[in-house]
């Protein structure tokens, strides 16, 4: 083979293996920085996944007690519209005792009616002070003797009373009486109630009621966070002596009725 043919062969031949040496040497850094990047992506989505994590842990507890918060406000609206129809049920019975019974409590404020009085007009100190009272005025007008009336300037003056129904005044139009049995959140558990008849250290026979909603019933169906507080507040109310819910009144002490929130 003629030398320079020879030198052609071997110049291309170096040529093709250090292109080949070059090109590995590239490839080799292409894969390591593209490597990188991956791991870097990788690494940032895991710190995202891990933030998520943890965020999504506090606003599952913060959504978890305003849940909690707004199952006791809804059943401490409805122990507290009981109270009310206790008190006008003790008004309007002569041995002044309470409703022993949510059923019976159902049905008086279905049925029952409240005395509301309408006054118009009112004594002008003048009048006041030649001796006319409240009580005299209102039996002046309702005697309708006309010039009797002009002669003291009653012609304005009205005191009526009248009776209306006890649900829409106590609690507004629309309202269902049924529901004051029934615990909110609890589906279908209603209120226990007790009443008693106790005796005062003066010896003074007085009754007393208490209406009560168990934890048990208005945190059901809250996941295992619901039930952890569930015997989270067992335990601690058995530790204090205290009642493992909401409730007003007491049968053993006397309180107007108050919450045990309150």
């Amino acid at each position: 083979m003629p030398f320079e043919v020879k030198k052609i062969i071997e110049d291309e031949a170096y040529s093709n293996n250090l292109f080949y040496f070059c090109d590995a040497n590239v490839l080799k850094k292409l894969h390591i920085h593209v490597m990188k990047k991956v791991f870097n992506a990788l690494l940032a989505l895991c710190v995202v996944g891990l933030l998520f994590i943890c965020w999504r842990s506090i606003q599952d507890d913060i959504d978890f007690q305003k849940e909690v918060t707004a199952r006791e406000n809804a059943v401490k609206a409805r122990l507290l519209q009981i109270k009310e129809a206790q008190e006008q049920f003790k008004l309007q019975h002569p041995d002044a005792a309470y409703c022993d019974s949510l059923w019976k409590l159902v049905e008086f404020v279905r049925s029952g009616r409240i005395p509301k009085i309408v006054k118009e007009g009112v004594l002008s100190d003048e009048q006041m002070e030649k001796g006319l009272t409240e009580a005299k005025a209102a039996a002046i007008v309702a005697r309708g003797n006309a010039a009797e009336i002009a002669a003291n300037g009653l012609q304005g003056f009205r005191r009526d009373t009248t009776w209306v129904n006890l649900a829409d005044s106590l609690f507004g139009e629309g309202f269902n009486p049924d529901s004051l049995r029934y615990i909110p959140f609890a589906e279908g558990d209603t209120f226990l109630l007790e009443t008693f008849l106790t005796v005062t250290r003066s010896g003074t026979q007085q009754y007393v009621m208490e209406c009560c909603a168990p934890d048990e019933s208005f945190l059901k169906n809250m996941g295992r966070n619901g039930e952890r507080l569930i015997v989270n507040r067992r335990q601690l109310a058995d530790d204090m002596g205290a009642y493992p819910g909401l409730k007003i009144g007491d049968l053993h002490n006397w309180n107007n009725n108050a919450g045990n929130w309150e």
